[in-house]
């Protein structure tokens, strides 16, 4: 018998209002589970506890195992379990409380009734009601159901976060906010923010600019939307990455912008003399750690660059989304700072410092283009969450935004050594490479010319391990560079070995095919 289900805890709910039953949570799961369904395991966790939830199965504020211990009770991977249980605190049916565990919500959500699997008449004519650009936008789509645990790309470790702080500064603004706070926000954003992003950047990226120079967004993809519509029309081109991030290119193209795709070497975007005499638009670039194999982007290729775009009069779109990690080398100055000629428009995000689900970002433009953006976002978003911008301004000026940087620098380089055993360990065998491993939440790692990436991470998934294929980055999958995009920041260190291991294995069955 295995050792560990001695471990398992009962726990205890409501069946009838007067009468209190036993319910051992393991036991439930392994009754339901279904080995040959075709239904990944995680997947299968997360219904059932969600079904026992507003079946009254687990009742209200009913403390659920540890994610390690589920795990070691059902012989699964703490991933696995890991996913079924972001997913339910995502959705509201779980609550995590400090230094507590992880409970049954007081007041879970009203139940969605799922579709027939039989399509009605009005499903099947959906896609013919969609637009051109809007089946394109759909049939792309690259946003993945899971946002947890081994080795879900670009999520940092929301373990580590000081909510005590957080929640200190957020309660002492919303004591008593002044209307000004609850209005329609305008001019751009808070401005005590503005300004505090305005050193920051200044500092830490050799950004110049000034407070009325940035215009706070919900994040990279709002501040993109925006660039687009008030710079660009249909039809104009735009050179970007190749590979590039999915969710840019799906978002210029529903812009109507033509693309056209620039390779990546070792210096970053690498246009030749054919490109170079189609003048795009704009040019889409990610210097500081490109997206997704990780370069940065040479001064020499930096130089012309900005040659080029003073040149052509082209607008070059800076996304300096992960700069913050870097754990080898000097980092170079940004594009913006670099840039005399004011064609640079730099993008940042607190979603990788800060967490996710807090859609901050902020655009820094030229200075003659302040003023129009500042009202083309008011026009097309209104702004808003002064309260949020405020929380976030003191979270910055006391000093906690840097403390919190310093301490995750530390432990994702940490993170990245395992990762790189690990991978050292199983890589050799498997003709495997390593790229883009100095900076950033992430790292890719390189097939052989023959793996199908696209199916070992299916295979990968149903195992409970989240990775992205290569290939879906390229412009062009079939001529694409096989490999797979591997998160670290959220994974512990103990885990990391196990879950590649259990990857190795996948990509060893594959290319045995």
């Amino acid at each position: 018998m295995d050792p560990h289900r001695h471990r398992a805890v009962q726990y205890r709910t409501l069946s009838t209002k007067y009468s209190v039953r036993t319910v051992n949570i393991s036991d439930y799961l392994l009754q339901h589970l279904e080995q040959r369904s075709g239904v990944p395991r995680n997947r299968q966790i997360y219904r059932l506890l969600r079904q026992a939830i507003l079946d009254g199965v687990l009742a209200a504020d009913m403390r659920l195992p540890s994610s390690r211990d589920l795990a070691l009770q059902l012989a699964a991977s703490r991933n696995t379990v890991l996913f079924a249980y972001q997913q339910l605190l995502a959705e509201g049916y779980l609550e995590a409380r400090l230094n507590s565990g992880t409970f049954v919500a007081q007041k879970v959500p009203e139940p969605i009734s799922l579709p027939s699997t039989r399509m009605t008449r009005s499903e099947t004519a959906a896609p013919a009601t969609l637009s051109e650009r809007g089946k394109s936008l759909i049939t792309r789509a690259g946003a993945g159901a899971q946002q947890w645990g081994a080795f879900v790309p670009g999520v940092p470790d929301l373990r580590r976060f000081p909510y005590q702080i957080w929640n200190s500064l957020q309660t002492k603004i919303w004591r008593k906010p002044p209307v000004s706070a609850l209005v329609y926000g305008g001019g751009g954003g808070h401005l005590p923010l503005r300004q505090a992003l305005a050193e920051y950047l200044g500092v830490s990226r050799s950004v110049t600019c000034e407070s009325g120079q940035v215009v706070i967004t919900s994040g990279i993809h709002q501040s993109m939307d925006l660039c687009m519509r008030v710079l660009g029309d249909p039809g104009d081109l735009v050179w970007v990455e190749d590979p590039c991030y999915w969710g840019a290119r799906n978002l210029l193209v529903a812009s109507g912008l033509r693309i056209r795709p620039i390779r990546v070497d070792a210096e970053g975007i690498a246009p030749t003399e054919e490109d170079m005499k189609c003048v795009p638009r704009f040019i889409f670039v990610t210097p500081s750690h490109q997206y997704p194999m990780g370069m940065v982007m040479s001064l020499a290729r930096r130089t012309m660059l900005l040659a080029y775009a003073r040149e052509h009069g082209c607008w070059i779109i800076e996304d300096d989304y992960d700069s913050e990690f870097r754990y080898a080398g000097r980092p170079l100055p940004s594009l913006q700072g670099m840039d005399q000629h004011e064609r640079v428009l730099y993008m940042g995000t607190f979603s990788k410092t800060m967490f996710p689900g807090l859609r901050l970002g902020y655009l820094v433009l030229p200075a003659m283009l302040a003023a129009p953006f500042v009202t083309g976002m008011e026009e097309l978003y209104r702004s808003g969450q002064t309260p949020l911008q405020a929380t976030m301004h003191q979270f910055m000026v006391q000093g906690h935004f840097e403390a919190h940087i310093r301490r995750m620098r530390l432990l994702y380089g940490s993170r990245l050594d395992v990762l790189r055993q690990a991978i050292d360990a199983h890589g050799p065998a498997l003709g495997l490479e390593v790229a883009g491993s100095e900076a950033g939440l992430h790292l890719t790692l390189l097939l052989p010319q023959h793996a199908d990436d696209r199916c070992i991470a299916r295979e990968a998934l149903a195992a409970g391990i989240a990775v992205r294929p290569l290939s879906d980055y390229f412009h062009d999958p079939a001529s694409a560079q096989p490999g797979l995009i591997l998160g670290y920041a959220c994974v512990d260190e103990p885990e990391m070995a196990p879950a590649f291991a259990t990857l190795a294995a996948i990509i060893a069955d594959n290319l045995r095919q």
